[in-house]
């Protein structure tokens, strides 16, 4: 099945090997994230960072063996866009870690059950990516896992309104401390949005390749 839509040749193999090593990176990366949010140790928000960069090298090193020709014409855009996507949830993962460093944190404790109720599903939805992607090369149907990630995400729209409640409830009368939320509580609930994103990309690739 994987000779037969993705191509057999070398380019092929080691691309495909290395998205699945970039979606491992992915996932490491939201567990990093949750640990933080856990223990708050803020030695561990730099562990997002040194993830960044391992997963960006490899990005670099997929787009670049795609270009030199691996995959078929009509398979490409899409596959370079789904390892494109889940780069801007690195940049959010980013801004969390960054951000944290600075939230209050007697009120993060009036939060953080939701934030780590959200930082759970994230990983959930980062391992669900990963099983879609082997299932899309071993030519398996992507449907259940793409609405099982859709799902989460709706779960994470709730979470996301127990959490504005908690923040309206909040006096904050200081404009970076309300700046440092806003960024902070933002860029968590953007990562639910660019995995179902992803997952998009894959189950369009699915139904490309039927």
């Amino acid at each position: 099945m994987l000779e037969k839509f993705f191509g057999g040749g070398k380019l092929e193999k080691k691309a495909l090997e290395s998205i699945k090593n970039y979606l491992q990176i992915f996932i490491s990366a939201q567990e990093c994230l949750k640990n933080l949010f856990l223990t708050e140790n803020l030695e561990k928000s730099y562990c997002i960072e040194n993830l960044e960069r391992e997963a960006d090298s490899v990005r670099r090193e997929i787009i670049s063996t795609i270009y030199e020709g691996a995959f078929l014409p009509y398979i490409r855009p899409n596959l370079c866009a789904f390892i494109e996507i889940t780069e801007k949830a690195f940049d959010f993962m980013k801004i969390c870690a960054f951000e944290f460093r600075y939230l209050n944190k007697e009120f993060y404790q009036t939060i953080k059950e939701e934030v780590l109720k959200i930082a759970n599903i994230n990983i959930e939805m980062a391992e669900i990516l990963y099983r879609a992607f082997q299932s899309l090369m071993e030519k398996n149907n992507l449907r259940e896992k793409n609405l099982a990630i859709r799902i989460y995400e709706k779960k994470v729209d709730e979470i996301k309104l127990d959490l504005i409640e908690k923040v309206r409830q909040k006096e904050v009368t200081n404009f970076w401390e309300g700046k440092n939320i806003d960024e902070f509580l933002n860029a968590l609930v953007k990562i639910s949005d660019i995995i179902e994103d992803a997952s998009d990309y894959l189950y369009i690739l699915d139904i490309s390749l039927k």
